[in-house]
């Protein structure tokens, strides 16, 4: 947050509060498109709805993709932030092969990873993640400790505005709030999934808040230096340095695992494997195996269609019931940023991934 605020400079953040209430809306159009039928569970059922089999197709493919570029990207946080703790660490393999620094952590963090994807149980699942809002706050004290304690921090004033890096601060506020492609699936496994529109908005609420704060506390302390993960400007030793990487690293192992769930559940369907615990260990190590090694060369990633999908399925499913002037205006602005956002996002992680070759 602190970087993109960076990019965009501080009237931004009014950007980031535009986009936490387009994505909450969104959420709000997947709980009612869910409702049209109940028979729909997951997120290619509502596409299969709206667009008959071609639409479950394309929800699909998207989906699955999205999520699971972002589960490589969580084991690309690992790597970096546990290299920033223990930096020069090595270990060597078969007296041949030898793991050191970012990527000998992201085959570590895999390992601790690993059982999570094995849970059937999503309410299980969500106790877990659950402890990633927790390590989020903790993260932003230990923000508010760093200023506090290094006096030479202070008094970075920033840009107002920069609008060339206006794309990359959107697309970084996007994704903030790019936990679509799970909604359907958390709505489903929900006792009274009637108050999933007051979760979300909680929950929303709540995250805006902490990455709010935490955006402008980074920026403030580091300004234009700050880095793409903050906690990689903080200072090696001390004490509030170990807890802010702690806390980061807890975010990615609470989620991982319920990111990767609608994948492995569809491949489960898919091979007629639902049920089976063996097939479900398999298949959840195979995907992991995949990510990290994915993570150790593909570091950039700028995708976010799940956010856009949902739009496109409500107007095609409430179409007949008629749907106000105003709101499908606003459906089509939205639209357009987003398909704006996608496009720049997914070219600037493409030039990154070139530079690093």
């Amino acid at each position: 947050m602190p970087y993109a605020v960076s990019q965009g400079g501080w009237l931004s953040l009014a950007l980031f509060a535009v986009v936490g209430a387009v994505c909450y809306y969104t959420g709000t159009l997947i709980e009612r498109c869910m409702r049209a039928d109940t028979s729909i569970a997951t997120y290619p059922d509502v596409g299969r709805l709206a667009f008959g089999a071609a639409g479950q197709r394309t929800v699909a493919s998207f989906m699955y993709v999205e999520l699971y570029l972002v589960a490589i990207s969580f084991l690309v946080l690992e790597g970096d932030n546990l290299d920033k703790l223990f930096p020069g660490a090595t270990v060597e393999l078969f007296g041949c092969y030898r793991l050191h620094g970012k990527q000998l952590f992201i085959v570590l963090a895999g390992a601790v990873i690993l059982p999570t994807t094995w849970l059937r149980n999503l309410g299980m699942l969500a106790y877990v993640s659950a402890l990633g809002l927790v390590a989020s706050a903790a993260l932003t004290a230990s923000l508010v400790w760093a200023g506090v304690s290094e006096p030479t921090f202070r008094g970075r004033n920033g840009n107002v505005l920069n609008l060339a890096g206006l794309p990359t601060s959107l697309g970084l506020y996007f994704v903030c709030f790019t936990g679509h492609a799970v909604f359907p699936t958390i709505y489903s496994s929900m006792k009274n999934n009637r108050r999933f529109s007051q979760v979300l908005l909680f929950s929303s609420v709540l995250y805006s808040l902490n990455y709010g704060v935490t955006a402008v506390l980074g920026y403030l302390i580091y300004g234009d230096d700050v880095q793409s993960q903050v906690t990689l400007n903080l200072p090696s030793g001390r004490l509030y340095t170990k807890i802010a990487i702690a806390m980061t690293l807890i975010n990615p192992l609470a989620k991982y695992a319920l990111l990767v769930a609608p994948i492995t559940s569809a491949i489960e369907e898919r091979f007629s494997l639902a049920g089976s615990g063996p097939a479900r260990v398999v298949i959840g190590t195979t995907v992991l195996v995949s990510t990290v090694a994915m993570a150790s060369v593909l570091p950039f990633f700028g995708v976010m269609a799940t956010v856009l999908f949902p739009f496109l399925c409500y107007l095609k499913i409430y179409k007949a019931q008629g749907i106000s002037r105003a709101e499908v205006a606003a459906i089509v602005g939205i639209l357009l940023l987003g398909a704006f956002v996608a496009v720049t996002g997914t070219y600037t992680s493409l030039l990154d991934i070139i530079g690093t070759f």
